[in-house]
């Protein structure tokens, strides 16, 4: 059914259920193909130069962001990538989906941003109005 699946993640909680149920769905359609798609915040950059000694520092700390659903992907067996954009995430995300035609599209309902959650509108909340195709939002 789902060939072509978005997950987007941010390392948190709620990222990784959403990979369990990202996984769940590639799982039965074993041609299915999982892009893992994490945006890296320009706000959230700022703070990583400004907290961190030098770019490596930083770039390995972001990919163990990614590490665990990295792993649950692999040991599922699935087609997987994973893509790093630059941005405001909703928008970035929502650029991502449309742009690439992409089946569904799995979200955490909360992530590592708590503030932007409660001031501006969560991320998934963003998706959820402004993507072209169906989205799951994960508790």
């Amino acid at each position: 059914m789902f060939s072509k699946i978005l997950l987007a993640s941010d390392g948190s909680a709620h990222a990784q259920r959403a990979a369990d149920k990202a996984i769940g769905l590639a799982e039965h359609n074993r041609n299915a193909h999982v892009i893992v798609i994490y945006v890296i915040d320009s706000t959230k950059s700022k703070y990583d130069v400004l907290h961190h000694h030098n770019a490596i520092e930083i770039d390995m700390k972001r990919k163990e962001r990614l590490e665990m659903t990295e792993q649950k992907l692999k040991k599922a067996g699935l087609s997987y990538e994973i893509i790093i954009l630059h941005g405001e995430p909703g928008p970035e995300i929502v650029k991502f989906a449309n742009s690439e035609d992409v089946d569904v599209c799995v979200i955490g309902s909360r992530g590592l941003n708590s503030l932007q959650e409660m001031v501006l509108g969560s991320v998934s909340h963003k998706v959820a109005k402004r993507v072209n195709c169906p989205v799951m939002i994960v508790k």
